[in-house]
C-alpha cells in the first residue's frame, strides 16, 4: 500500500482548477483562539518540509502539496526502508491530508487552509507566499526568504499591508536562547564597540563549481515541469539539481549564502542593528564549468556557482558607526583569533567572530556556544541582563512559536519585517557575485548606483504561468 493513500479530498491535479476564482477573492481570515488547532498546508513536504511539519503534527495537517510523493514517503523512513519512530505522527497526519502536486491549484481549490509552510527550492518561496498572502493565508517560509531582493520587497509590503497576517523565516536559530543572549551581551557592551564581523561556513556541501551535466531520464514519481517552475530555463532532469542538490545551480538556489547567511548572519544584523549595506564585494573560485555566466549568454547557459567565494559588506549607515563584515564559504575561515581561551576552537562547519574594541565575541552556527574572548569581558558580560524575549523551545520551537502567534498566544519570532532585511543583506552578496566588481547600494531606493547594469540581478525572469 501507499504510504499515502488519497483521501475523500482526492488527488488535484488537473488543469481546469486554475480557471478558479483569483486569489484576492477567496474569502477572509479565519479569527483563531488560543484553544483552536490551526488547519495547516505544507508545500515541499518532504526533506526539510517534513522536519517543519513534523513538529506541527499536534495542529490539523489539512494539505500537501509536493512534486514527488515517493521523495516524501522516503523522508518519513530510514534508509533500510523502516518507518522512523519520530515520524509515525507525521505519516498519519499525512495520510489524511489532501494530495496536491501544483501549489497554484491548491490555493485555488482548498479553502480550508489557515496557514502553510513552504519548503521548496529557492526560486519557488516568493510566487508560493504571495499566493498565500493574498488569499489571508499565513506562512512559514524556509530560507532564504526569496530568491531576489525585488522579491523580497513584494512580500514586505503584502506583510505591511495585511498586518494580521503571521509571517514566519524558517532561521530557526532566531529563536535559540544562546543566539538571543549573544545578541544581549554584544548590545550590552560585552566587547566595547563592533566595527569587524567575521563569518563563515563549510557549505556547500552539495555539487557546486562544475559544470552542468546533460539531462536523464526524469523518475516516474517527479513532476519536472513543476519543479522547474519560476524558473525560466529549458533544463532537463539531473539528480544533481533534484531533490537536495539545487542549491548550487543559479536558476534553482542561492548557493552556500542563501543556504546559511540566514542563520550565520542573522545574528550581527540582529545585534548591531546597520540597515542594509552600503557597499559589498564578492571574490571568488572559478564559476562551475570554468566560465562565467554573466558575459553576454542566455538564461539556459548558466551554471552552478562557485565552489568558494569571500564577500566584503560595508555597513556605512549603521547606528553606532560603520561595521564591516566578511563572508567565507567553502571551508574558507579568518585567522584564529589571539586570546581564544584553552580547549575553545572555531568550528570549521560555520561560525561568527565579533572583533569588540574591549575584546571579542564567537559563536558557532544557529547562535549557539557563546564564547568570550579577551580580559574582562567575561565580568562584563555577566552583569548583562536578559533583555530579549525567550521562545518557548527555543531552537526546537520556531514552528510551534508561529503557530502560538497565529492565535495570538506569543509574540512572533522572526517575522517578515526583521528577515526581509536579512535576506537582502545575503541576496547582495549573490548580486555583488554576479556583477563581477564592487557595488554601491543604495537601500532606500532599492538601487546599485555605481554599476548600472547590475541593478538587473535585483530582479529575475519568471517562466508563464508562475509570474510574481
Amino acid at each position: 500500500m501507499s504510504d499515502f493513500p488519497l483521501s475523500r479530498r482526492t488527488f488535484i491535479g488537473s488543469a481546469a482548477a486554475l480557471a478558479a476564482v483569483p486569489g484576492t477573492a477567496l474569502g477572509k481570515m479565519r479569527k483563531l483562539k488560543p484553544s483552536d488547532t490551526v488547519n495547516v498546508a505544507v508545500i515541499g513536504a518532504g526533506g526539510m518540509g517534513s522536519n517543519n511539519a513534523a513538529a506541527l503534527t499536534s495542529q490539523n495537517i489539512v494539505a500537501i502539496c509536493d512534486v514527488d510523493l515517493a521523495h516524501v514517503a522516503a523522508s518519513l523512513r530510514d534508509k533500510d526502508g523502516t518507518l522512523r519512530p519520530d515520524r509515525q505522527a507525521l505519516k498519519d497526519a499525512y495520510d489524511k491530508a489532501a494530495k496536491h502536486s501544483d501549489y497554484r491549484r491548491m490555493f485555488d481549490t482548498q479553502k480550508d487552509i489557515d496557514a502553510v509552510v513552504i519548503a521548496t527550492p529557492d526560486h519557488h518561496h516568493a510566487v508560493a507566499a504571495k499566493m498565500a498572502m493574498e488569499r489571508g493565508i499565513h506562512v512559514y517560509v524556509q530560507k532564504p526568504l526569496t530568491y531576489t531582493i525585488h522579491e523580497g520587497r513584494v512580500l514586505l509590503d503584502l506583510a505591511r499591508k495585511n498586518p494580521k497576517l503571521v509571517t514566519q523565516m524558517g532561521n530557526q536559530g532566531h529563536s535559540g536562547d544562546d543566539g538571543r543572549r549573544a545578541v544581549e551581551l554584544i548590545r550590552g557592551g560585552a566587547i566595547g564597540t563592533v566595527r569587524e564581523v567575521h563569518v563563515w561556513t563549510n557549505r556547500p556541501v552539495w555539487p557546486q563549481g562544475i559544470a552542468r551535466p546533460a539531462p536523464v531520464a526524469t523518475p516516474a514519481s517527479l513532476d519536472w515541469e513543476i519543479w522547474r517552475g519560476p524558473a525560466p530555463v529549458g533544463w532537463g532532469y539531473h539528480p544533481d539539481y533534484a531533490h537536495f542538490n539545487w542549491r548550487g545551480w543559479v536558476p534553482f538556489g542561492s548557493g552556500a549564502l542563501g543556504d546559511m547567511g540566514a542563520h550565520l548572519i542573522d545574528f550581527p544584523v540582529w545585534a548591531l542593528g546597520p540597515g542594509l549595506p552600503t557597499r559589498v564585494e564578492t571574490r571568488h573560485s572559478p564559476w562551475g564549468g570554468d566560465t562565467n555566466p554573466w558575459d553576454g549568454r542566455g538564461p539556459d547557459e548558466l551554471g552552478s556557482y562557485p565552489l568558494a567565494s569571500v564577500t566584503h559588506y560595508e555597513f556605512g549607515n549603521a547606528k553606532g558607526g560603520p561595521v564591516r563584515m566578511t563572508w567565507y564559504d567553502g571551508g574558507l575561515m579568518p585567522p584564529t583569533p589571539l586570546g581564544l581561551p584553552a580547549g575553545a576552537r572555531m568550528d570549521p562547519g560555520g561560525g561568527v567572530l565579533y572583533v569588540g574594541d574591549k575584546g571579542m565575541l564567537m559563536h558557532e552556527t544557529y547562535g549557539s556556544k557563546p564564547t568570550l574572548i579577551g580580559e574582562g569581558v567575561a565580568e562584563r558580560a555577566a552583569a548583562i541582563p536578559q533583555s530579549l524575549p525567550r521562545i518557548q523551545g527555543g531552537i526546537g520551537g520556531h514552528e510551534m512559536n508561529w503557530i502560538r502567534a497565529i492565535r495570538g498566544e506569543e509574540a512572533i519570532s522572526n517575522p517578515f519585517e526583521v528577515a526581509v532585511p536579512l535576506t537582502e543583506t545575503m541576496n547582495l552578496g549573490i548580486v555583488a557575485l554576479k556583477a563581477e566588481q564592487p557595488i554601491e547600494y543604495d537601500g532606500a531606493a532599492g538601487r546599485i548606483t555605481n554599476v548600472a547594469d547590475a541593478n538587473q540581478f535585483l530582479t529575475r525572469e519568471y517562466r508563464a504561468g508562475w509570474e510574481l
